[in-house]
């Protein structure tokens, strides 16, 4: 696995792929089983992964600690990048949750002990609460490194207006969206403030639940099926989609998610992959040997774009191209 600067304003130097913490754990009940744990993390890191993301909801704090005990003996190694907002508890208290400067010390607090270390990587807000004030969120992200317990700061899931207030009044390392196939609608805002901040981006879902994998048309279970007690329907958009991805995955003989996450890693971004066992891991790991050509982008590019909407439409027909 690669290495590249992660962002334009840091000389950091993370592995391509991030390898998400969510599943690791099954204190929510739902997740990767003990036995497959050790080998997940292992895999990824012999394959020279050293950027794990995490945070202190997923698994009620189960992941955390997992991961703590994997880093500990070469905390050196690796990137951790963790998360607050949600609380590791099941049902926190309002004085516990959010993004107010006490939860995050809270957290913080929490999360640091949990991972075995006495820093964090990269700290951000999971979400966007919709009350704290901007400005409590940056001196407390603040707070945190010129206390030494963080080194970057950065944001999950926030509107880019918010992001770009954030990004203008401290430096903001990382941005973690969700990105896929059928989900672009980052494209209209958030990816180009990325871009204009230098600001490294971390996108989660790359394989929408295992829908870009295709398993679902074969009537397999997963993420999306829980959710979705009527059962899994195909949408006309995202039909297209997984054909094209079938007929690439022929051409390059691989599968249609590892097209779906090589098509990610031609972005200049950091996908996050998450995986409840072995298998899972390795077969996205086998996406660092597919090479796709820029037909093939093209291809997945044009019938994955979404409209753009008001006010790029508009300034499309009045901007001058030089």
């Amino acid at each position: 696995m690669k290495n590249k600067l992660f962002g334009k304003h840091t000389g950091l130097p993370a592995s391509e792929i991030v390898l998400g913490a969510a599943s690791l754990g099954e204190r929510r009940g739902y997740g990767a089983i003990a036995e497959e744990i050790p080998k997940i993390l292992a895999t990824y890191a012999d394959a020279g992964g050293n950027f794990i993301d995490v945070a202190d909801q997923y698994q009620l704090g189960e992941a955390e600690e997992i991961v703590g005990r994997f880093i500990e003996p070469h905390r050196h190694n690796f990137i951790i990048c963790t998360k607050y907002t949600c609380s590791s508890e099941k049902d926190p208290s309002p004085a516990n949750s959010g993004n107010h400067r006490k939860a995050m010390r809270q957290a913080v607090e929490a999360s640091l002990k949990r991972l075995k270390t006495d820093y964090i990587d990269i700290y951000m807000p999971h979400f966007d609460d919709g009350l704290t004030p901007l400005e409590e969120i940056v001196r407390g992200l603040e707070d945190l490194i010129n206390a030494g317990k963080v080194l970057y700061a950065g944001l999950a899931n926030f509107p880019a207006w918010k992001a770009a207030a954030i990004a203008s009044s401290i430096p903001l390392t990382a941005l973690q969206i969700e990105y896929n196939l059928v989900q672009r609608t980052a494209d209209r805002e958030l990816m180009s403030m990325a871009k204009h901040f230098g600001i490294g981006t971390m996108l989660y879902s790359p394989l929408a639940g295992g829908l870009l994998t295709g398993k679902y048309r074969k009537g397999s279970a997963g993420r999306l099926t829980l959710s979705a007690p009527d059962g899994y329907h195909e949408d006309a958009a995202t039909q297209t989609i997984i054909d094209q991805l079938e007929l690439i995955a022929a051409e390059v003989e691989a599968t249609p998610g590892q097209v779906a996450l090589a098509w990610i890693l031609t972005k200049n971004a950091f996908p996050v992959i998450g995986a409840r066992t072995l298998a899972h891991l390795e077969d996205g790991l086998k996406t660092l040997e597919i090479r796709l050509s820029p037909d093939q982008v093209t291809r997945l590019d044009n019938i994955s774009t979404i409209a753009m909407g008001y006010p790029h439409d508009l300034l499309k027909t009045v901007q001058r191209v030089y």
